[in-house]
């Protein structure tokens, strides 16, 4: 099998041009205001730390520009449209927003953003990992002064807006117990959507966001929310302090704060607020320069396109008339009221008109797949560069409306208990006359460049036979010229790790690399053995019972473990003659994760047991193990 990428194909070329011609005049507006207020930043966009380990490197998207800085020409592997926004992404540094709001942008993902207390600084969004947050704190001190962090906001439960906190405030911090606010329900949503379901969630980001694909015109150019995903420690510190109702106001180190809860907008629990003193609006990651997703390809809840829609327009009610900037947890402020609003109100009825058309269409009967088909922005919509779908797109939004409202069934009884992937495909290649006849068709396909088509048949033959290199290769073909013609950075870094893993195939792992690791740790009691709880495989578990008190030393908190009828359960408290278990929250992680044994934990004395450590050893051999490295687009 040819491993190297493929040139773009005439059909991909005549895609781009035709996408092109479609395209918003580009006034140079934007490009402007990504670079208004730039500051400084580090040499050649790198983070590292003293042993030159690398966990951001904005350097290596260095093609995008030529040789003398300015932008260098399309090229023919790359979305023409995609390539604009990964050029505005590619602007980073330290920029002021307006007077005592400071924001570091392109060192990692998501933006994090500094206002200048009393005392010190207040930090809004720390990145998601420790040392890209600890640079961009560095940068900041360095030009307005050595201060303090006073306080934490994470504006929301997405782990790259809360990830790199320990690269701001440390252990003292936390015993002195320094302000984190959050909204009410962030560590509940937090936990559910990056522990639960951790592991799965991460290893499909690492298709979402490019994270194995080379930096180059045929690999990974821009995730169109930001460059890509850092690499460093994550970490997660609860908040002290929740917001519960849109209208609270604090003041923090001198500065008030007036916010809005969002629940169940881009996030489950998110909020926006307002810095009076400074006419400043953060509309945290509900309003960003593109169209963002209802459904996420990593996988996430659905979002209500409905609330977000709505409290966007609370928004600007409550605090439009006052705002002379806003900004976000990504891209690019927008400076004056007028130019606010007009933003907020498109980006309002983005979502609305989303909403609004897919139920529409829905209730005429048509299925997700054909209304995905059907539906095109209006043209005062699709006039604007900021609602194009550079991560989210209309074709998966629409039908991320539809699920949420109608589930994943169609209503045709043909699609109620469809064959798994592997017994369709074998049958499939059978009606197809063989895996020479199937490829045979896909390749007449490939050459009209029908590209979706050949991605669905061969895809049949791959799960049929994932050892029959031709079609593994044709696969791989077919899904990178899909990632050339794709406008969103997601879509685009999907079918390109496609087409790498059909081309390069992982050796088995000795041992499995566990995601998610990091934030059990950081977990509160309960909440982690509500992640355990996921991990109890019920087959094995079967007809077992077991009781267990487990008490963590470091908190002093006693729990009630149970598994009964295949699941797991707890409750705060002990349970009258069930043996006992001390130890701490990490040590239980060391032990779910294979890190330590019992043995060993009672040697060191982080483990003590009466007659407990033979029950904790049986409920440990009930848990799963989850291998990050699972296949995705082979069985």
């Amino acid at each position: 099998m040819n491993t190297d990428p493929k040139p773009a194909t005439s059909a991909t070329l005549r895609a781009h041009a035709a996408l092109a011609a479609s395209l918003p005049v580009d006034t140079g507006e934007d490009f402007a205001d990504a670079r208004r207020g730039f500051i400084d930043t580090v040499a050649d966009g790198r983070i590292t730390d003293a042993e030159g380990r690398v966990f951001w490197n904005m350097g290596s998207f260095a093609f995008e520009n030529d040789s003398d800085g300015e932008a260098a020409l399309c090229p023919p592997t790359v979305n023409p449209s995609l390539w604009r926004q990964a050029r505005l992404n590619l602007i980073h540094g330290l920029f002021e927003v307006t007077p005592g709001v400071y924001q570091v942008r392109g060192f990692d993902i998501s933006n994090i953003t500094f206002i200048e207390g009393q005392a010190g600084y207040i930090v809004i969004d720390p990145l998601i990992s420790s040392e890209t947050a600890a640079a961009a704190l560095a940068l900041l001190r360095r030009h307005r002064g050595d201060k303090p962090v006073t306080a934490v906001i994470y504006t929301h439960s997405h782990v790259d807006h809360y990830g790199g906190v320990r690269g701001v405030i440390s252990d003292a911090d936390i015993e002195a117990g320094l302000t984190i606010i959050a909204p009410e329900g962030f560590l509940e949503a937090a936990v559910a959507e990056n522990v639960l379901a951790g592991n799965v969630m991460n290893r499909r980001a690492t298709y979402m966001y490019g994270a194995l694909l080379p930096r180059d015109a045929t690999g990974h150019v821009d995730s169109g929310l930001g460059k890509t995903v850092s690499m460093g420690s994550v970490s997660l510190v609860p908040p002290t302090v929740s917001i519960a109702k849109t209208g609270e106001r604090l003041t923090v180190d001198g500065v008030e704060i007036v916010f809005q809860v969002t629940p169940d907008t881009e996030a489950p629990a998110e909020m926006n607020f307002f810095f009076p003193k400074f006419g400043a609006l953060c509309m945290a990651e509900n309003c960003s320069c593109h169209l963002h997703n209802l459904y996420t390809p990593r996988g996430a809840q659905v979002r209500d396109a409905k609330a977000w829609s709505f409290h966007i327009d609370e928004a600007m009610r409550l605090f439009g008339p006052d705002t002379r900037v806003m900004f976000a947890s990504h891209h690019w402020p927008r400076w004056g009221g007028d130019k606010a609003e007009a933003f907020l109100r498109k980006q309002r009825d983005l979502y609305k008109f989303i909403h609004d058309q897919s139920l529409r269409l829905a209730n005429h009967g048509l299925t997700p797949l054909e209304i995905a088909e059907e539906i095109a922005l209006p043209p005062t919509l699709a006039a604007e560069w900021y609602t194009r779908g550079y991560y989210g797109t209309l074709n998966h939004n629409a039908k991320a409306v539809y699920q949420r409202y109608l589930g994943w069934f169609d209503g045709n009884p043909a699609n109620l208990h469809k064959h798994p992937p592997v017994e369709a495909g074998r049958r499939y290649v059978a009606l197809a006359g063989g895996a020479a006849a199937l490829l045979a068709k896909a390749r007449t396909a490939f050459e009209a460049g029908d590209y979706r088509w050949v991605a669905e048949l061969v895809n049949h033959l791959v799960f049929a036979d994932p050892h029959n290199a031709e079609a593994r290769s044709l696969q791989a073909d077919t899904l990178e010229q899909l990632g050339y013609q794709a406008e969103s950075g997601p879509w685009r870094a999907f079918y390109l790790t496609g087409a790498m893993e059909l081309r390069h195939p992982r050796p088995p792992a000795k041992q499995p690399r566990q995601g998610a690791a990091g934030q059990l740790r950081a977990l509160p009691a309960d909440s982690l053995l509500d992640a355990l709880s996921v991990r109890l495989n019920g087959p094995k578990a079967g007809a077992t019972q077991l009781a267990l008190n487990l008490v963590f030393t470091d908190t002093g908190e006693t729990f009630a473990v149970t598994v009964e009828n295949a699941v797991l359960h707890h409750r705060a408290g002990a349970t009258a003659g069930a043996p006992t278990v001390n130890l701490t929250r990490g040590v239980l992680t060391d032990l779910v994760i294979g890190q330590t044994t019992i043995e060993a934990a009672m040697a060191a004395g982080s483990l003590t047991a009466t007659e407990g450590a033979g029950t904790l050893e049986t409920l440990l051999g009930l848990l799963d193990r989850f291998d990050f490295w699972f296949e995705i687009v082979t069985p």
